[in-house]
């Protein structure tokens, strides 16, 4: 594949992927409709056969691990969908083997919809974006809930979630609004530091019902 060149005269470097996905499974009869209707199957076929992959690469490892969120998309047994935001400091996804990535699940409402999904339901969708530097990844695979030995490593953590890849894919980031960061929240665990109790758990109509809360520690020596 020729490199194309910029306006300055320089070239730009191939874009690292790993291995093509099998065709037999990138679109269904649904996608193949709308393709054909906007006369796009061939694009589509294009984009999926030089950009999605089954492997992460270098330049995929680098953009989950700088992340401090991602938005995960999960559905119960039945198929309805849930989306959630999931924020923490940079670090708190791991790739932890080229299909393989972890991340922890923090305190939160207690509603376990998510995580909840994927007890009856593994499939997920994970979408990774970078506001300030406009770019995204997607990450489609299979789930696991673990009390796994990385609750040690990451603060905070209830349970670790891995998501095994079945397709990793960027997106065109045209439509991205560029922002800009402004700080942290207080909320997000990190070492050595307790985070603050939400305002809304203090509440006369839940703080009955708002369990003692538990740590990292807690959780491993379940575990044990």
């Amino acid at each position: 594949m020729a490199h194309r060149s910029t306006r300055s005269g320089s070239q730009r470097r191939p874009r690292e992927r790993g291995p093509a996905m099998p065709e037999d499974d990138s679109y269904h009869a649904g996608s193949r409709q709308l393709q054909d209707q906007f006369d796009t199957r061939r694009l589509a076929d294009r984009l999926y056969e030089v950009r999605a992959h089954a492997i992460f690469s270098d330049r995929d490892r680098a953009f989950l691990e700088r992340s401090a969120m991602f938005f995960l998309a999960t559905a119960d047994a039945a198929g309805r969908p849930d989306c959630s935001y999931k924020g923490g400091l940079p670090g708190f996804v791991r790739v932890v083997d080229d299909r393989t990535l972890a991340f922890p699940d923090y305190d939160g409402n207690g509603m376990f919809r998510s995580l909840g999904n994927l007890r009856v339901n593994p499939h997920v969708g994970l979408l990774f974006i970078d506001f300030e530097q406009p770019g995204r990844l997607r990450v489609n695979g299979t789930a696991t809930v673990h009390d796994d030995p990385l609750l040690a490593e990451l603060p905070g953590a209830q349970l670790i979630v891995r998501v095994r890849a079945e397709r990793i894919f960027p997106n065109c980031p045209r439509y991205i609004h560029k922002m800009a960061f402004v700080e942290r929240s207080v909320y997000a665990p990190r070492p050595d530091y307790a985070p603050p109790e939400p305002e809304w758990k203090s509440r006369e109509d839940v703080r009955d019902a708002v369990p003692a809360r538990r740590t990292t520690r807690d959780r491993t020596n379940e575990a044990i």
